[in-house]
């Protein structure tokens, strides 16, 4: 487990973020990276590494991963026309802890391509 991502010293506020959501279970940061006019992440505080390493039947926890990800969408106004994003794997993850990509907020639909 990724217990020195740089997610997991946000998560213990070890390094300053942009909060966009917070629970017991996830929390939602401003990229500070973006790709997107709005690019949130969407972050388990669980430090699993990749998708892949939480069982298929914990349906909660998947569930709720989208849940929140429409959540910040409508927060941040882009509900109508937004992407998400996932890298799952060591080759194309960049951090070790999953999270999910919230993008959007482009003025016209083509620029989101």
């Amino acid at each position: 487990m990724p217990n020195d991502s740089i997610f997991t010293k946000i998560i213990n506020r070890e390094l300053p973020s942009t909060i966009q959501y917070e629970d017991d279970e996830f929390i939602a940061i401003n990229d500070i990276h973006p790709s997107a006019p709005v690019h949130v992440l969407v972050i388990p505080k669980k430090p699993y590494e990749t998708l892949e390493q939480v069982d298929m039947s914990d349906e909660h926890f998947h569930a709720k991963l989208l849940l929140i990800a429409r959540k910040v969408a409508q927060k941040m106004g882009i509900a109508d026309n937004y992407k998400l994003v996932m890298n799952v794997g060591k080759g194309v993850q960049l951090v070790h802890h999953i999270h999910m990509h919230v993008m959007g907020g482009w003025k016209n639909v083509e620029d989101g391509q």
